[in-house]
């Protein structure tokens, strides 16, 4: 068994690097640490995230006309309930297209978002221990 204790990092494909680094630093907060080329790496919090552009259309191996397909169907980040009305407000005014919520589900508030190429994001102000007192 790998004994990982939490979320570290992820790498999103982006089609448009300075698009995504605008939504990820004025929307979302992050960080900005490192600007190369074709890659950008950003902190928030304790995690890291990794933006790197590849030119042209893409989209997940086997997906359908709708674009869903395998791969990352969303990726949630923890928030303070106490600021989790403030952000949803920053996503509506910056016109993010919210897919889901707000609502209160699993032990928490969620809102559910997309960023610039459709990566489904989520904001979600429970834990697992709390979505665990749900769905037991």
């Amino acid at each position: 068994m790998i004994r990982a204790n939490g979320f570290n990092h992820a790498t999103w494909r982006v089609s448009d690097l300075e698009r995504s680094l605008r939504f990820y630093t004025a929307i979302l907060g992050m960080k900005l640490v490192h600007r190369g080329r074709t890659d950008a790496y950003l902190e928030w919090g304790h995690a890291w995230i990794c933006l790197l552009e590849r030119s042209g259309a893409w989209r997940a191996e086997g997906a359908d006309d709708s674009g869903v397909g395998c791969g990352l169907d969303h990726l949630a980040f923890s928030i303070a309930e106490a600021d989790f009305p403030e952000a949803v407000h920053v996503l509506e005014q910056a016109g993010v297209s919210i897919v889901r919520g707000p609502l209160q589900r699993g032990g928490g508030w969620s809102v559910n978002f997309l960023d610039p190429d459709g990566i489904q994001l989520e904001l979600f102000t429970g834990t697992l221990e709390s979505r665990m007192k749900v769905w037991t």
